[in-house]
């Protein structure tokens, strides 16, 4: 994808995750950031961007605009006229108040993808307002799935909104566009909302749902932690492992591995039972340390696996093997995904300074010194 030109204007969450995995997969990302005098004015959220671990930044080139200013809208359309997608993550409005709304970059480059990611999406009752993921994925249906029973939904760090439902879901609707694009000579807008892409991350359950195959009781169902053959138990030295033992062949091995033999266990989807057989396979996990069930049943049929947390994820050997992390200046990340037979992606590439590339940018845009030095004169200059 080295011939792919992607303008991203800078933002949080899915916009950046959504420019990392086209960066990732070679595309010039070329990512417009606030003039560094301006970001440090960003508040109490600058913690969760100190730039040199936004894992989400890396592989761009990076130019610093203050985009208040003519000049510096009018660099950046210049860059928009060379670019094949753009993507941004503002509410709905902001580019245009920017003057740099679809109608303007699309008079400048017909053939662009304009893809936009916002919460709710560009149009509808709540277009407008502020959320967050745990709001976008509440009104899709599937917060509430993340449940025990009986117990509150817990909410999932940006997994299903910003992430997958919208970050993913800009990336895949503005390359699907691109081919649209190549076909027909004609750019357009993708409307990526996080709203419609948690939805879409339900389809499966929606159609359980409808064929009575999944209730709305939370934490009662044979994949939400309802069932005794799928579910994350605690081990004796309070560690955790899962399993999910759907398949008559797995269910089978897992109870000869853990010794389940009693014949209340025959009856594998008999869901009355559930509640009852899942505090006698507790009470079975909780007799051994993790590292003892791994030994047992890892790289079985059982369908296990131990539960990793952030720190130990990366050291497991089959990610090891696989290379699912990287580390890049000392940060340790997941690594591009996914994986290709013939055109593997580069290695992890750095996160750039805010601003490392603008005079060379604006260079390659046709700008004298000159030009350069007049449009980053002032508290606003960019550093490169």
């Amino acid at each position: 994808m080295s011939h792919l030109v992607v303008v991203e204007f800078a933002g949080l969450g899915p916009a950046p995750f959504a420019g990392m995995m086209l960066a990732d997969m070679g595309a010039r990302v070329i990512r417009i950031d606030r003039p560094p005098a301006r970001a440090a004015h960003s508040g109490g959220m600058a913690g969760l961007t100190a730039r040199r671990s936004d894992v989400l930044a890396r592989g761009r080139e990076s130019i610093a605009l203050d985009l208040k200013r003519p000049e510096a809208r009018e660099a950046a359309l210049k860059l928009i006229e060379r670019a094949d997608i753009l993507i941004e993550g503002f509410r709905p409005g902001v580019m245009e108040s920017l003057g740099l709304g679809p109608e303007v970059c699309l008079a400048r480059r017909p053939s662009l993808v304009y893809g936009r990611v916002t919460g709710w999406g560009q149009s509808g009752p709540l277009a407008r307002s502020a959320g967050h993921d745990i709001n976008y994925s509440a009104l899709a249906g599937t917060l509430h799935s993340s449940a025990r029973r009986d117990q509150p939904p817990t909410p999932t760090p940006g997994f299903i909104g910003d992430f997958g439902g919208g970050g993913m879901l800009l990336a895949f609707g503005v390359l699907a566009a691109l081919i649209q694009a190549r076909e027909s000579g004609q750019g357009q807008v993708v409307d990526a909302a996080i709203c419609d892409g948690a939805a879409l991350l339900a389809a499966l359950i929606y159609g359980w749902r409808s064929a009575g195959l999944w209730n709305t009781q939370a934490g009662t169902n044979n994949g939400d932690g309802g069932a005794h053959f799928y579910d994350v138990y605690a081990c004796a030295d309070g560690k955790y492992v899962s399993v999910g033992a759907m398949e008559p062949q797995f269910y089978a091995l897992l109870r000869e591995k853990c010794g389940l033999g009693e014949a209340e266990f025959d009856a594998q989807w008999d869901a009355s039972k559930w509640p009852e057989l899942k505090v006698r396979v507790a009470e079975v996990f909780r007799r051994k340390t993790r590292a003892q069930w791994c030994e047992l049943l890892e790289g079985t049929d059982a369908c296990f696996a131990p539960v990793l947390d952030l720190d130990e994820a990366p050291r497991h050997p089959h990610n090891l093997a696989r290379g699912t992390f990287a580390q890049v200046d000392g940060i340790t990340q997941p690594a591009p995904a996914p994986r290709f037979s013939r055109t593997p992606p580069a290695r992890c590439r750095p996160v750039r300074e805010a601003g490392a590339d603008t005079r060379a940018l604006l260079a390659e845009l046709g700008y004298d010194d000159a030009a350069i030095g007049a449009m980053l004169a002032g508290p606003a200059a960019g550093r490169g």
